[in-house]
């Protein structure tokens, strides 16, 4: 058996979603359209670029790109290089991991390019070369599995092999239709105020468990390895 993990990489390794979202929510409201935080959390956390975009096209009946990404990636990645911190433990739990003999890679909603740039703010760029993959190398963002089943064959893994580790609803239930066991994770500062509500609907859409903070990730997903 080829145990790996299949980390989500937004609000599990960085504690980036904070930003990501705050910066969303002011791009959305520069079409006209106010979404409430925990709107914000439940609707657009894991979505794909592609997927949000259609969202606010969609909204406003007239196409946004190239300009919508642009403004807010320029806010993000300006605000990454001041203010994004690695999850914390996020680096022992991979130091346990590669002790144990256990694979990892990342699949992400985000595109390749925001993923970079937030790999390298936190330092973790070499850890995840060639290992980090993107909902953009798919047809369909979460919650279809297509990036799960992405990463899981870039790795050469089976799906029941893999154990995911995801903050979003729609990452919960893709993996789940990958055939892949799931754990939650509601540690990121984008949660604060909700974690037990955010925790349920985790588990509703079918995590096994749900952590708020990372040291506990290796027994959940593994046992005693």
């Amino acid at each position: 058996m080829n145990k790996t993990v299949i980390f989500d990489f937004d609000g599990v390794l960085a504690n980036s979603e904070i930003i990501a979202l705050a910066e969303l929510q002011t791009s959305l409201e520069e079409y006209g359209i106010t979404v409430d935080w925990d709107t914000l959390v439940e609707k657009f956390l894991g979505a794909s670029i592609k997927q949000i975009t259609a969202f606010v096209e969609n909204s406003t009946g007239k196409p946004v790109e190239p300009a919508f990404q642009k403004d807010w990636y320029a806010r993000l990645f300006d605000r990454y290089a001041r203010e994004l911190q690695p999850m914390t433990g996020a680096a022992d739990m991979l130091d346990s991991l590669d002790a144990a003999g256990i694979g990892y890679c990342i699949a992400s909603g985000g595109s390749y390019k925001r993923l970079g740039v937030a790999l390298d703010c936190i330092g973790f760029a070499d850890r995840f070369r060639g290992r980090a993959f993107s909902a953009e190398s798919v047809e369909h963002g979460k919650p279809a599995p297509d990036v799960f089943l992405y990463a899981a064959e870039q790795s050469g893994a089976q799906a029941g092999d893999c154990v995911v580790l995801e903050d979003s609803i729609a990452g919960v239930i893709a993996a789940g239709r990958a055939g892949m066991r799931c754990v939650g994770f509601v540690g990121g500062g984008h949660l604060e105020g909700v974690r037990p509500l955010h925790a349920e609907r985790l588990q509703s859409a079918g995590a096994d468990t749900v952590l708020t903070d990372l040291s506990g990730f290796r027994q959940a997903a593994f046992g005693a390895v």
